[in-house]
């Protein structure tokens, strides 16, 4: 690799490595993307000139013609996601690229086993190389299974008796067959069983996982893509794979292991346990005291424009309604009056990581306005008002108080401690947790019914007009 070149990837890297940084705060996390894509360009250009032809030589036109059709297709497929998928299918959309950066992998992962089929490149090669084509493709099944439960296609657990036996049984005849191929010639057939059995593993390790764990499972696939990556670039000797690879697979490790500490639930209880099945809540409902207590528009507005403080803590419920605009119209007609406002932020509210800090930045709220759970939970006695859109099992005092519930344990915002909560709901449907929420039936706590959009709409018009 001549110095030119050293000089790019590390370029690249340093890129790469100051684009993460900046997605760490909202107001660089703009900018980190910026500079993170273009580390990527850089490194698309560096890479050209080491790949070589069937004789080691210079690319054949066709590769050529093909490498740069990739990647326009690729700029035109980006460009066109990001621009027309609504803020309600960005998580599906995260899933889906996620998914594609595995199936890549594993596709490189295969060719270079069969490429090099019959030479000396040693069983550690071959390993690497089964390893980056087993995790590649159980990101790539993983991720489209993901993309449906979003999508809403089977949010629930998909469960049937004897299934972690069967996975298990799967999974070890991956692993066998994967030996087998370590310490012979890779050939075209158990290759291709072997992938198929990964493909397979993907799909049914994520099918009994419920829709509220979908963003702990996002995480999760993407680490396993980034470490496939990361394989595949050690494997054949490129640079900025094994860089990109291993910053994606650390940084959606760590990032997983954040969210679970967020629920206080282990990784493994995410995989392997049921929540969000609903199993439970029913037996609940009928130990909660108290009553629900309707409110109306009117009042709401008139307590919003009399109060001094208000915390808005922003659920899944808002990114279905598409509101985050009229919110921040509520907002800056609560400025007007003197009103200061706040968003509360909890790491899992929402389908994927930081889906609300999205949703309310495409609405251009003050970053400022944006409070994370610790900080904000100290503060929830001085609320006037606590306004609750979408939002449920994060707010759900079940999670300190009942220790025979799904969620007990699992830190959550604590807007019972507000003077008044303000709660905007469709209906009394529970969440995905599938439990009752014991905040709607406090002294302190109103439910007001109705489309999210709608309802914020006429607060904003109540607003105004007193």
């Amino acid at each position: 690799m001549s110095a030119l070149l050293s000089f790019a990837f590390l370029f690249a890297a340093v890129l790469f490595v100051l684009g993460i940084k900046m997605l760490n705060s909202p107001k660089t996390a703009r900018s980190g993307n910026l500079v993170a894509g273009f580390g990527m360009i850089v490194a698309l250009i560096a890479v050209v000139p080491q790949l070589q032809g069937p004789a080691h030589g210079a690319v054949p036109m066709l590769n050529s013609v093909l490498i740069i059709a990739g990647i326009l297709a690729g700029l035109v497929i980006g460009a066109i996601g990001a621009y027309s998928v609504k803020m309600t299918g960005m998580p599906q959309m995260v899933a889906l690229f996620n998914g594609a950066g595995g199936g890549a992998a594993a596709l490189v992962a295969a060719v270079e086993l069969l490429h090099h089929g019959g030479t000396p490149r040693g069983a550690g090669f071959i390993t690497v190389m089964l390893f980056a084509a087993l995790i590649g493709a159980l990101s790539f099944s993983g991720s489209l299974i993901a993309f449906l439960k979003l999508q809403g296609k089977f949010e629930k657990p998909l469960t049937y008796p004897g299934q972690k036996f069967i996975n298990a049984a799967i999974l070890a005849t991956i692993l066998v067959l994967g030996a087998m191929l370590a310490t012979a010639d890779a050939s075209t057939a158990p290759l291709l069983v072997f992938v198929a059995l990964s493909l397979i593993f993907g799909a049914m390790m994520v099918l009994p996982i419920g829709g509220a764990d979908m963003p702990v499972v996002i995480s999760l696939l993407n680490s396993f893509t980034g470490l496939a990556v990361a394989a595949d670039g050690f494997a054949i000797s490129n640079v900025a794979m094994v860089i990109a690879g291993t910053l994606v697979g650390s940084s959606g490790t760590l990032l997983t292991l954040f969210m679970c500490k967020a629920m206080n639930r282990p990784v493994t209880n995410v995989l392997f346990g049921a929540f969000g099945s609903g199993s439970g809540g029913e037996s609940q409902s009928t130990d909660v005291e108290g009553s629900i207590k309707p409110i109306q528009i009117d009042e709401v507005a008139m307590l919003l424009s009399i109060s001094q403080q208000v915390v808005i803590i922003p659920g899944y419920g808002l990114a279905v309604a598409q509101a985050q605009h009229q919110v921040r119209e509520l907002c800056d007609e609560l400025a007007k009056r003197g009103v200061e406002t706040s968003f509360a932020i909890h790491p899992v509210a929402g389908r994927m990581p930081g889906h609300m800090n999205v949703l309310l930045a495409e609405a251009n709220v003050s970053y400022d306005q944006l409070v994370e759970m610790e900080s904000i939970n100290p503060q929830m006695e001085r609320m006037d008002v606590c306004l609750v859109i979408g939002a449920n099992d994060v707010v759900n005092p079940a999670a300190r108080e009942d220790r025979f519930s799904p969620i007990f344990g699992m830190p959550i915002i604590e807007a019972e401690k507000s003077r008044t909560v303000i709660v905007m709901k469709r209906s009394m449907g529970k969440g995905f947790a599938g439990i009752e929420n014991h905040l709607f039936f406090r002294d302190n706590c109103r439910m007001l019914f109705g489309d999210a959009k709608g309802s914020l709409q006429a607060l904003v018009s109540g607003v105004k007009a007193q």
